[in-house]
């Protein structure tokens, strides 16, 4: 019992380290075959960035030294004809110091300066001005933080991922109906099809935005929960294949290795920070203004939690 519970506080880490962990669990039974994939996979979901160095992070990240450092997931819904917008922003710092994680879901609403651009818009339309570049700019603006490295997800394509680990199962916390699929409170498994549809509601919950953000939490959690387990590793080639298809990442191979070797302890404690902020309609457009106390109290959090 006690070890399934550990296996559920190990959430995002997954993400950067999801070749890595797919080695060391078989065990070796694959071999040389399963570390050929690994490696080609690590290769091909490898996308470097031309971002200038960031004035917020004054020395050279060490991660061989165990030092703290910050990533930005970017769930990025891109349909054909669309340049895509980030839908889903989450913000990981990661002290192996202390042994955390500080997870922060950005609402894609949030209304501050895009960076770049000049001018106040809502923080996820970043993405579509100038891609993973500019929403890193962006966010590391708005948090006042050195934004590391980035993970970005296509969430349109991310169905043949959870299809690939043989579907997900999820605790749905409000019933509803959407484009045609319903979805009632409780447990319930999902194909990739529904899996998309679900984390894809908004306007029928409450939360509105911090209701979907938990969604697709949940849809990316359980589905490295499943990619990082015994019983999916006979499918790992159609894994692999679905992560080539569907994820990038700045972070290279050896960066993935040294995560997993020396800051795989913090993910055992994971605390989730929200942004709180009032929502307001400008020239009949909605954004959520966040007051700058508020966003002093987060940048202050991280600050503290990567110590700088």
């Amino acid at each position: 019992m006690a070890n399934k519970e550990n296996k559920k506080k190990r959430t995002w880490l997954r993400v950067v380290g999801l070749v890595v962990l797919l080695l060391v669990l078989s065990g070796g039974v694959y071999g040389y075959s399963l570390y050929q994939s690994v490696t080609k996979t690590a290769a091909s979901i490898h996308q470097p960035i031309e971002r200038e160095k960031s004035e917020k992070r004054v020395e050279e990240l060490e991660l061989v030294e165990k030092e703290p450092f910050s990533v930005l997931m970017l769930g990025v819904d891109e349909r054909e004809g669309d340049s895509g917008r980030s839908d889903t922003m989450i913000v990981m710092t990661v002290n192996p110091n202390t042994n955390s994680v500080k997870m922060l879901s950005i609402p894609r609403d949030t209304r501050t300066e895009i960076i770049g651009k000049g001018f106040e818009d809502k923080i996820n339309h970043a993405y579509a001005f100038g891609g993973v570049e500019m929403s890193m700019d962006t966010v590391e603006n708005f948090l006042d933080i050195p934004i590391d490295y980035y993970l970005q997800i296509n969430m349109e394509g991310f169905k043949d991922i959870v299809d690939a680990v043989g579907g997900v199962t999820v605790t749905n916390d409000l019933d509803f109906t959407y484009e045609g699929v319903h979805f009632p409170e409780g447990e319930i498994s999902l194909d990739g099809e529904k899996a998309l549809k679900y984390s894809r509601m908004r306007y029928e919950d409450s939360r509105g935005d911090f209701g979907r953000q938990l969604r697709q939490r949940q849809i990316i959690q359980a589905v490295l929960k499943e990619g990082a387990s015994i019983s999916t590793l006979t499918n790992y080639g159609d894994i692999f294949t679905a992560m080539s298809n569907n994820i990038k990442t700045n972070l290279t191979f050896d960066e993935m290795l040294d995560i997993q070797k020396h800051y795989k302890s913090a993910a055992k404690d994971i605390e989730q920070i929200t942004v709180k902020g009032s929502g307001t309609k400008i020239d009949s457009i909605y954004y959520l203004m966040v007051a700058n106390e508020e966003q002093e109290r987060i940048q202050s959090e991280l600050k503290t939690h990567l110590e700088i």
